[in-house]
């Protein structure tokens, strides 16, 4: 009878467990049993195994055969564990050492030529081996700079099963040939899932042409919304844009990604690791170093939004736009279902999925922005142009943003059509991203230095508590909110948000705390009440 065991990651939506695949041999008829949990992907995994192993100059071994995926209790789907499960085998066989791969993490998938297949969550895989104390994993060669980003564990990249048999062996390690025809690789066809490339709404509409890069120096006029959307990045402020089409509510939104500032280390891994899961990460690009945008169309389904689908969850929209930009164009448009599904995310930073395959806790602090037309014609706010919702359309219109949704947005900012002067910028040019995005890494510097020592990083985290307990504004300057709160036109989280708002305004500034003009700005972005207020470009 022989034994041995190796190891590979099963995804439990963005994070990994650990699995001893077990390979038992036993007299008696020539058999392939695979237990564990496995789902019909890697059921099938037994035929690419066994040509894989044939194929590759190895003798299957002609005995009753039976492989366990321990622990057995969690669902085990996907092709990744094919590489595991075929070493298991052969050191079963005594063809590998099993000592020598028994706490080897392998993750791959295999051919039926024997090459090793790069798959999709390389990057939490290897986290959860890491946070398991393993230190050496295998993985396909094409996936070996993702796996490297993980610190503490040495990452061996293969392109077959013939070279591993051989390095785990000390012998001679075969050349594998690349097909260098021109062609797209192939082998990188399973680390994208179809359908999600520019096209799903993952990049900006205005950035998929080539020798053009969206600049915020292309809006004509719109000093008010600007400046919000510069707020917005400062801070992370939610906010919304309502206005007639073709007033560039869609402009400034797709523009936000670049104001924000880089990823750090830690961001950038978390994003890189909902994307590898989602199969959305562009091969050659293992780590994301810039805020991802994302801008589902209306007709998204709920479990498009937050995640689901069939069996155990995936990420949805909002997980994607981890660490970046969730813009939702035409938001009323969107189902009442799918938009209340937000509010979860909106303050917690992570969403929660229950299916009957599992619960699964994704990932899901972004910055969201909302754009909305005054009506179903979009001309309501226009004097003369000749619109003719009846009020009550209007009003319902109106009404699907619910009010427990609006009230998580921190800013809400109308956009005014573009007059003559500014489209053809007889006004002059606004400021460009450049200079908007380094007044936005100052500001969250000095929100970085004052929140030192706190498990937030940004203004727009920090509880109502720590607001009205230690980090205080300057005397006086809540009056005029105050007088709002009993009025009833804020409530409780709203005074906080505009606390928030005015700590993002006061740190534009460069002022060591809000002051009144500080909450009055922040009153107007939210009520949208003129305050007189200054809201110029550089008046902050």
């Amino acid at each position: 009878m022989g034994y041995a065991r190796a190891c590979s990651v099963a995804l439990v939506g963005v994070e990994g467990v650990v699995v001893e695949v077990q390979a038992d041999l036993e007299p008696g008829v020539a058999a392939f049993t695979l237990v564990g949990l496995p789902d019909k992907s890697l059921i099938e995994s037994r035929d690419r195994v066994r040509a894989a192993v044939v194929n590759s100059g190895a003798e299957w071994p002609q005995k009753k055969l039976t492989v366990g995926l321990s622990p057995a209790s969690v669902p085990k789907s996907g092709s990744g564990f094919d590489l595991a499960v075929a070493c298991a085998v052969l050191g079963a066989a005594e063809r590998l050492d099993p000592a020598a791969i028994a706490d080897v993490v392998m993750i791959g998938e295999l051919g039926l030529d024997g090459r090793v297949r790069p798959v999709r969550g390389v990057l939490p895989a290897v986290l959860a081996a890491a946070e398991a104390g393993y230190q050496q994993v295998v993985v396909p060669e094409q996936t070996a700079g993702e796996a490297a980003l993980v610190p503490g564990i040495s990452v061996l990249g293969v392109r077959s099963l013939r070279q591993l048999i051989a390095i785990l062996c000390d012998e001679p390690v075969p050349d594998e040939p690349v097909d260098d025809q021109g062609r797209p690789d192939a082998m990188l066809a399973g680390l994208m899932v179809p359908g999600t490339g520019l096209g799903a709404g993952l990049a900006p509409a205005s950035s998929r042409g080539e020798g053009h890069t969206p600049d915020l120096a292309d809006v004509a006029g719109q000093p008010r919304p600007r400046k919000a959307l510069e707020v917005a990045a400062a801070g992370g402020h939610h906010l919304l844009f309502s206005g007639p089409p073709g007033a560039g509510k869609t402009m400034l939104a797709e523009r936000l990604s670049a104001v924000l500032p880089p990823l750090t280390r830690q961001e950038s891994l978390e994003v890189t690791a909902v994307h590898s899961v989602a199969g959305i990460l562009p091969p050659g690009e293992p780590l994301v170093s810039r805020a991802p945008y994302c801008a589902p169309h209306h007709s998204a389904t709920m479990q498009s939004l937050v995640g689901g689908g069939n069996g155990m969850p995936r990420p949805g929209a909002v997980s994607l736009a981890h660490r970046g930009v969730l813009f939702l164009d035409e938001a009323p448009e969107f189902s009442g279902k799918a938009l209340d599904a937000l509010r979860q995310p909106l303050e917690s930073g992570h969403v929660v999925v229950a299916r009957a395959a599992g619960v699964v806790r994704l990932p899901a602090r972004f910055l969201m922005v909302l754009a909305a037309n005054p009506c179903p014609c979009g001309r309501h706010s226009l004097t003369g142009a000749g619109c003719e919702c009846p009020p009550s359309v209007v009003r319902r219109y109106q009404a699907r943003l619910s009010g427990p949704l609006l009230d998580r947005v921190d800013l809400r900012v109308e956009v005014e059509p573009v007059d003559r002067a500014d489209l053809l910028e007889q006004g002059g040019r606004g400021e460009s991203t450049a200079v908007v995005a380094a007044r936005v890494r100052e500001a969250r510097a000095r929100a970085a230095e004052r929140l030192a020592g706190t498990p937030w990083t940004t203004n727009s985290e920090v509880p109502g508590h720590e607001l009205r307990t230690r980090l205080l504004a300057a005397p006086g300057a809540l009056a005029v909110a105050e007088r709002d709160l009993e009025r009833g036109i804020l409530t409780a989280r709203g005074l906080d948000r505009v606390l928030r708002v005015a700590w993002t305004v006061a740190d534009l500034r460069g002022a060591p705390r809000p002051e009144d003009r500080d909450i009055a700005v922040a009153l107007e972005l939210r009520t949208g009440i003129q305050r007189g207020a200054p809201m110029e470009m550089g008046a902050l």
